[in-house]
Formats: C-alpha cells, sequence, structure tokens
C-alpha cells in the first residue's frame, strides 16, 4: 500500500485510499474544474473537502500543501517516476491530469498550444474578472453606493463573453469538435457568472447565444453533472 505519511495534509485528511489520487477542493468554480476533469478522465481519485466555513484553508497541514491557501489542490501517489506529486493551482493541474492520462488536450503541437491559450484566457481574464462581479452582486461589494468599480469589471466581463461568444460561432467546443480542457476551465465560470452570482442581466448574458448553446451542452455531460457537486456538501 502507498505510504502518504510523508505529507503532513494527510494527517488532518487520512487518506482511506492512498493508493488513488487525491482531491482537496470545493465545488467552487476552480474547484469543479478538476473534479470535473477526473471525473472525465475516469481516474479513480479520493475528495476531501476543505471547509472554509472552518477556515481549513488557512491550517499547517493545508499550507504544507498548497502555500497560497486556495483550493483547489490534489496529492497523486502516483507521480511522476512512481514518485508522489503534491500540486495547486487549478490550470496547472488541468494540463497534468491530461498529460497523465492522455486525455482532453490535443497531441498536435499547434493545437495543444492553441488549447493552452484558451485555458491561459480563462486564468487571467474570465476568472479573476467574473469573480469580481461576483464579489459586487453577491457578495460584500454589492452594498457599495458607488457602483463605478462594479461597472468597471462588469463592462470587462461582458467584453470577455463577447470573444468567447465569437469563438464559438460554427464550433461544438472551444477547440471545434475536439472537448478540451479548456472548456473544462472555462465554462463552469459562466455557469457560476449566470446562477451563482445571477449577473446574466448585468452583463447581458441574453445577447450570447453561442456561450447559452455550449454552455447547456456542457452541463448535460455525465461527468460535469456529477463533478459540479464535488465534494459534497456535509450531511
Amino acid at each position: 500500500m502507498t505510504d502518504l505519511s510523508a505529507f503532513p495534509v494527510t494527517r488532518k485528511w487520512p487518506a482511506e485510499h492512498p493508493d488513488r489520487l487525491q482531491l482537496y477542493s470545493l465545488p467552487t468554480p476552480n474547484g469543479v474544474k478538476v473534479s470535473i476533469m477526473l471525473e472525465e478522465c475516469g481516474l479513480p481519485y479520493e475528495v476531501h473537502r476543505v471547509s472554509f466555513d472552518t477556515n481549513d484553508q488557512f491550517t499547517p497541514e493545508f499550507l504544507s500543501l498548497n502555500p497560497n491557501n486556495k483550493i483547489p489542490a490534489i496529492l497523486d501517489p502516483n507521480g511522476p517516476g512512481g514518485q508522489p506529486l503534491a500540486l495547486w493551482e487549478s490550470g496547472a493541474i488541468l494540463v497534468y491530469l491530461a498529460e497523465k492520462t492522455g486525455k482532453f488536450l490535443p497531441a498536435d503541437p499547434a493545437r495543444r498550444y492553441e488549447t493552452l491559450q484558451w485555458l491561459m484566457f480563462q486564468m487571467g481574464g474570465v476568472g479573476p474578472m467574473f469573480g469580481q462581479v461576483g464579489f459586487f452582486t453577491v457578495f460584500g461589494g454589492k452594498d457599495y453606493e458607488d457602483k463605478r468599480p462594479r461597472d468597471r469589471y462588469t463592462g470587462e466581463s461582458k467584453r470577455l463573453l463577447g470573444v468567447l461568444n465569437q469563438r464559438l460561432k460554427g464550433r461544438s467546443w472551444i477547440m471545434g469538435d475536439e472537448y478540451t480542457v479548456a472548456d473544462i476551465a472555462i465554462l463552469p465560470w459562466v455557469r457560476n457568472l449566470v446562477e451563482r452570482y445571477k449577473a446574466g442581466d448585468l452583463v447581458g448574458y441574453g445577447e450570447f447565444t453561442e456561450v447559452q448553446r455550449v454552455l447547456a451542452a456542457f452541463v448535460a455531460r455525465p461527468a460535469v453533472e456529477k463533478g459540479l457537486a464535488i465534494p459534497a456538501a456535509p450531511n
């Protein structure tokens, strides 16, 4: 049996199945990227809920895995060379899992880099901008009387949706007929913007019919439906 005792994170979240990939996460847009990817790949994994309600992300055990105190993070007992690998940052994890399994990242070098550019589009633009819209619609910023900060992020989010909408014209997925890590990274954030942040009217979501079409196809995938609810809420 694989021994993960050298990793302090396993003291707080013991591994019942140490031979499986360990996922530390919450069902946030960044968190579900990885749970969806794992479900799509069919890799066996064990999930651990990192509760923000009890500040689990600031505990020494979690910080030993991710010094940036963010979810998701993974601990793969079967990493490169057969050695355990601890990894954080959702984009890096998606690339790692794609390369580990040979799935959802094109083998052709040109298409691979094109896919990665759309992954970076999410990491550098969609995630940060949509997240700021969420701050001003759901969290503390909703009470700000001055709406100029909200409107700045709303305008940029609308622009990003326009870029995505144009890309999806005539395509089933971001890379055409091929479903990739780019879709797995971007579409949970679109869903969250509309469903969790209730910002559809604010960003003019009704205008982006191509995005709506592809998001509907995305959430209809069985692996996506399952991954969106992982980790499950505590009883």
